[in-house]
């Protein structure tokens, strides 16, 4: 792989880090959504969260939690908090490196989500015990 976050933990661009350690970096985003906007990824050079080993995307969010917790002690403007993370191009990922957005929020700041056109049909109880029901199937496959 040779993207953005892979130059960046090679040292061949320049980032400004929140954090590392031997299995995840935090650094700033330089198009952030609001100041503060850190992207926390991991050290391993993976594509999508299905290549990630469970114990490391673990560890992705726990230090993404705590990023929140410092966004909100620290002197940034910050009255909520958004963490999200895009995995696969249908889902928005536009880097393809797993990666995780964590990014204050406060009233006016002009960010927003779109739902889809269907958002507002809610789906019948069948249809949310049968998708509970593939998902329940898919997790005994994998072996959780």
């Amino acid at each position: 792989m040779n993207t953005i976050f892979s130059k960046i933990l090679k040292g061949k661009v320049p980032a400004s880090f929140v954090y590392r350690d031997e299995k995840v970096s935090a650094f700033m985003d330089v198009q952030p959504i609001n100041p503060g906007h850190v992207l926390v990824v991991p050290n391993q050079e993976v594509t999508s969260l299905a290549e990630l080993d469970e114990e490391t995307g673990t560890h992705l969010f726990r230090i993404g939690h705590r990023i929140a917790k410092a966004l909100r002690e620290s002197s940034l403007k910050c009255e909520g908090v958004n963490m999200f993370l895009a995995d696969g191009e249908e889902a928005m990922q536009d880097v393809f490196h797993v990666h995780l957005h964590v990014f204050p929020r406060f009233k006016g700041d002009g960010f927003g989500w779109q739902f889809g056109n269907d958002y507002y049909n809610l789906p019948e109880r069948a249809e949310l015990d049968r998708a509970a029901e593939a998902i329940s199937a898919a997790l005994k496959k994998i072996g959780s």
